[in-house]
């Protein structure tokens, strides 16, 4: 996976790196890849392949939580591994289970990605426009994923872990959401992660960092 730069995902991401609501802060992150194999992506390709067909291998067509009909196609295992080779991106020092992984992502569309950015991004979105009048802000962000993986040929997923399994989940946290948009002939994918800490939390944490560094040097011989 190649990371990819384009100037209209990096002008949303900045604005969304902190959004300050008062009570709350709205996060988000936008990131582009290329899914040709660099470095050891085929090394964990290979890996996260065998790792699947093993799964394959044990599961039964009787459990009816299993995803083995899905994965029994080799274009969704790819789709898949594509997935989680962004995700390890993203995330280098968090591992990642493709069996327990796949169990998180679901299949979207754009109207039911909309409906969640309506909702959970409004007050974001008023932010946006103060500054950005000439469109609004989910009208942007189309334009600059249409420009990189053309929505209308985009597959388009959503990443939901268990808390203590997101890397992205810190204290406080409200609500979260990761979302890719993945286009099979272009061999590009985006991922979209967004989310709102209470703001009380995120004094609690520098609070805590803070006494933690004083703890510290009150211990140092100067």
């Amino acid at each position: 996976m190649k990371f990819l730069e384009y100037t209209p995902l990096d002008h949303i991401s900045d604005f969304l790196s902190h959004v300050n609501l008062g009570e709350r802060t709205v996060k988000g992150s936008l990131e582009a890849y290329s899914c040709k194999h660099t470095g050891t992506d085929k090394k964990l390709s290979l890996s996260l392949e065998n790792e699947i067909l093993d799964y394959l291998g044990k599961s039964s067509d009787s459990d009816s939580s299993s995803p083995i009909d899905y994965l029994c196609c080799r274009s969704s295992r790819k789709t898949l591994i594509y997935l989680l080779l962004t995700l390890n991106h993203i995330y280098p020092d968090h591992d990642f289970s493709a069996v327990n992984c796949q169990q998180f992502f679901t299949e979207e569309n754009w109207d039911s990605f909309k409906q969640t950015f309506d909702t959970y991004m409004f007050e974001a979105s008023k932010e946006w426009f103060e500054t950005n009048k000439d469109s609004p802000l989910l009208e942007t962000l189309y334009k600059a994923l249409d420009e990189v993986v053309k929505i209308s040929e985009c597959e388009i997923y959503s990443y939901n872990p268990e808390a203590d399994a997101d890397p992205y989940h810190e204290k406080g946290t409200l609500w979260a959401y990761h979302f890719f948009f993945y286009n099979r002939r272009l061999k590009r994918v985006v991922s979209f992660r967004f989310n709102c800490v209470s703001n009380l939390a995120l004094a609690d944490k520098l609070n805590d960092d803070e006494e933690d560094g004083y703890t510290f040097l009150d211990g140092m011989d100067m």
